[in-house]
């Protein structure tokens, strides 16, 4: 029988179930329907930020940002490059400082942008500044070589 992995719908919330062969194929959330793999940066809540984090499926990488970070905006194109090369190995998320500013205390962001990858349950890789896609490609193609303790 095939083990499943976890992986949290962006738009819901959701805790999924997915087959590691069912990766490739498009895969739904069960509740609202929409793709658990996108290619798209998704804007994430706390709340789903605390599920995603979890997942055993896909390393994930959030992006901690504000809308007044001059940075942050400059990096946004190339985080949304990023995402659609990296499509099926890592998911891209941007998580609103200005908005939910509990964030920074919990994650103990210090400097914007910042961008913080999570592989089953843990922080495996931070880098503080913008970067450009091919920055951003390699810090995320490192997390999934990375073993999270």
């Amino acid at each position: 029988m095939a083990q499943n992995d976890r992986l949290t719908c962006l738009d819901c919330g959701t805790p999924n179930r997915v087959p590691p062969e069912k990766l490739g194929d498009n895969p739904k959330c069960g509740k609202c329907g929409g793709w658990l793999i996108t290619g798209k940066v998704a804007e994430i809540s706390p709340s789903t930020l605390q599920k995603a984090a979890q997942d055993t499926a896909l390393p994930l990488v959030v992006d901690f940002w504000a809308p007044w970070c001059g940075p942050c905006r400059a990096m946004a194109p190339q985080f949304s490059m990023a995402a659609e090369r990296l499509k099926g190995s890592v998911r891209l998320a941007k998580l609103n400082t200005e908005q939910h500013q509990t964030v920074n205390g919990r994650y103990n962001i210090r400097g914007i942008p910042a961008m913080i990858g999570f592989r089953n349950g843990r922080e495996v890789g931070r880098h503080v500044g913008a970067l450009q896609m091919a920055g951003i490609v390699q810090f995320a193609s490192g997390l999934t070589s990375v073993k999270a303790r």
